[in-house]
């Protein structure tokens, strides 16, 4: 700032910074295409900022014809062979015997042999175009540019999901380019009603954001809340679903998630069946799910390919190691430090005895081993993955096992801490194991100021929290408050494949039913 203050002094108001050269939005850009091509090829060079990766070619249509074209695509976004093939040789080659007065018409509908074709009048639309990969053709003498679909960037492909791995099912998982995930999805849901909505936000990135749902299933109510949410973001950049998700929540300083994410595309499709909508976001393998609930949180994509007992039995682990996770510390602290008349005679030695040498409270040893393992995990993630995992494990047992012996901590708290972060690896979804490990400092805090009161308070306070929490208008703790007994057949049991006959009440009104299957009878003995 103190240097534009002293530019502006010596040269005045008037001195224009390099990087405020053309700085235009597209969408500013009203300027129409010009009928000489070389005036279009400075103007477009010029919005573009004379950048290096602008490829133009001029040239003439047909051998004997001389009407003079350029070409414009962007390296690295465009095709080139589509380029090559399917452009420059038709319109060089085979462009004999075009008339004059429809020059453009000709070109387009005979020459061109790309299947996404359109005509453009504005050079900022031009622009646009030649900045998502497609390829542009001006036409001397006319004032309409065709844009043709050449989009062919390196992308990472169709791979297995590194977030959320299943032992039984289907291994594809989003990759980074939207019309890849858009398929991966049509694939699961082969219907017309799937539709899809594609808007872009971002006034400087663009970014391609899409909006899937099933029409007939999903309330028509969320699909305009979600629309009007996406249209009123005002951003710069969008690079990762996570921003949109920041952006669109309703509750931003919850600690709990209410917007699920997802790079499984079964995952996503099953969402899109029960009535809800996807948002896919260009460049990134997670798609955001709406409205979520607690309950999917702890829910895997795997519980509807096995068993429904087996399903069901892991829900309830599911829902123990989250007890766990977030009060085995603070209840360690609280019995040790408040109530020890709770604990059996001959525990109460053994954990005295252990903690003969140790100089500090319960509090802070629960603290010291909390945060260390924290910075462990944390470091286990950053760090190279052929190094992570190892100084990750190692580095929990060595600090452990010199802790204990330096008399720092006490070998149960040893035990408690790995109790509390193996359960807090049993959650499907990533992001509410996030919220877990917030919410457990919170609860070892009251833990040590008020013993086991203190914790009571805390789930009184947790629960009456999730109860005010929406996710796009539907009540998060649904169908368990407000109950409904007709959604309790995928809540935390797992009824039979043939008992899910009816979609979420409160998601959809309209189109409940999605199975007619009855429960199969067994064969009669008496039939030959």
């Amino acid at each position: 700032m103190k240097v534009r203050k002293r530019f502006s002094k010596i040269f005045g108001d008037s001195f224009i910074y390099p990087s405020e050269k053309n700085n235009q939005s597209i969408s500013k850009i009203t300027e129409y295409i010009h009928v000489s091509v070389d005036k279009n090829v400075e103007k477009v060079k010029g919005y573009l900022g004379y950048s290096t990766d602008l490829e133009h070619r001029v040239f003439h249509i047909g051998k004997s014809e001389k009407v003079k074209a350029v070409l414009f695509f962007m390296d690295g976004l465009a095709d080139k062979n589509q380029v090559q093939d399917f452009i420059l040789e038709s319109l060089m080659l085979e462009g004999n015997g075009i008339h004059q007065n429809c020059l453009v018409d000709d070109v387009k509908n005979y020459l061109v042999t790309i299947g996404e074709t359109k005509t453009v009048t504005g050079l900022g639309e031009v622009i646009k175009s030649i900045l998502v990969g497609d390829c542009a053709i001006i036409i001397e003498g006319t004032q309409t540019a065709i844009i043709t679909g050449t989009k062919g960037w390196k992308d990472r492909g169709v791979q297995e999901p590194s977030s959320q791995t299943v032992v039984r099912g289907p291994k594809d998982g989003f990759s980074e380019t939207l019309r890849t995930n858009t398929a991966l999805i049509r694939r699961k849901i082969k219907d017309p009603n799937l539709w899809c909505e594609t808007l872009q936000i971002g006034t400087v990135t663009k970014t391609d954001v899409a909006i899937m749902y099933v029409n007939g299933i999903v309330n028509e109510k969320i699909v305009r809340e979600v629309r009007a949410r996406l249209q009123r973001i005002e951003i710069d950049g969008i690079f990762e679903s996570g921003q949109i998700e920041e952006l669109i929540e309703d509750s931003t300083y919850s600690p709990f998630p209410t917007i699920y994410n997802s790079e499984r595309p079964d995952s996503i499709a099953g969402g899109l069946l029960e009535g809800r909508v996807a948002i896919l976001v260009d460049g990134t393998p997670f798609a955001l799910l709406v409205p979520a609930l607690f309950i999917e949180f702890f829910q895997s994509s795997e519980d509807y390919y096995m068993r429904s007992d087996a399903s069901t039995v892991l829900r309830f682990l599911r829902y123990f190691a989250f007890f766990l996770a977030l009060i085995v510390p603070s209840s360690y602290v609280a019995v040790t430090t408040f109530h020890q008349e709770m604990l059996p005679t001959q525990l109460l030695i053994s954990l005295a005895s252990q903690r003969e040498g140790v100089p500090f409270p319960a509090i802070v040893e629960v603290l010291l081993m909390e945060i260390t393992f924290e910075i462990l995990r944390e470091a286990g993630v950053r760090m190279p993955r052929a190094v992570g995992s190892a100084i990750s494990i190692v580095g929990a047992l060595v600090l452990g096992q010199a802790a204990v012996e330096a008399g720092i901590v006490s070998s149960a708290m040893v035990i408690v801490v790995s109790l509390t972060a193996i359960s807090s690896f049993v959650f499907p979804a990533f992001n509410m194991a996030i919220s877990i490990r917030i919410l457990r400092f919170g609860f070892v805090l009251l833990a040590a100021n008020f013993g086991l009161m203190g914790i009571i308070l805390g789930l009184i306070m947790m629960v009456i929290h999730l109860c005010s929490l929406r996710s796009f208008g539907i009540p998060y703790l649904s169908p368990m408050a407000p109950f409904y007994l007709a959604d309790q057949e995928d809540a935390i049991f797992r009824f039979p494949q043939w008992g899910l006959f009816s979609r979420p009440s409160l998601i959809n009104k309209e189109n409940m039913i999605r199975e007619k299957t009855t429960k199969p009878k067994p064969p009669n003995e008496n039939s030959e």
